[in-house]
């Protein structure tokens, strides 16, 4: 079932960069990869909060980009590369939501680059 949807997320990606081209608010690309996934039928939410708890105590919250099909996490960058505060960061929203794939997408550059990230239980 991941990699279906996994599938769906990364062509998603490939046709709004061939589409929007790169460089373009974050924000931009979180609309069109909803609508884009919403045409190809996966339910899409975006901003989902997560809570962070401590000994009983929310001591946080997360914001993920999107979640498609609820089951993977999707963080879109517009940055110059992917780095590891970016995995470190889709770690923390997989531990928060409790899913276990995530995928990074960065729109910056004519080339699209994605990283698939997973919790490791």
């Amino acid at each position: 079932m991941h990699a279906a949807i996994s599938e769906a997320i990364i062509g998603s990606a490939f046709e709004i960069l061939n589409v929007l081209g790169a460089g373009f608010l974050e924000k931009v690309y979180e609309r069109a990869m909803r609508h884009e996934l919403s045409i190809r039928g996966l339910s899409v939410h975006s901003q989902k909060s997560f809570s962070i708890s401590y000994k009983g105590q929310c001591v946080g919250e997360y914001f993920a980009d999107l979640i498609v099909a609820g089951k993977v996490v999707v963080e879109l960058k517009c940055v110059d590369h992917l780095a590891s505060e970016h995995v470190a960061q889709s770690l923390n929203y997989l531990k928060a939501s409790g899913l276990e794939l995530a995928l990074l997408i960065n729109f910056q550059r004519p080339r699209l680059e994605w990283k698939r990230v997973v919790l490791e239980r």
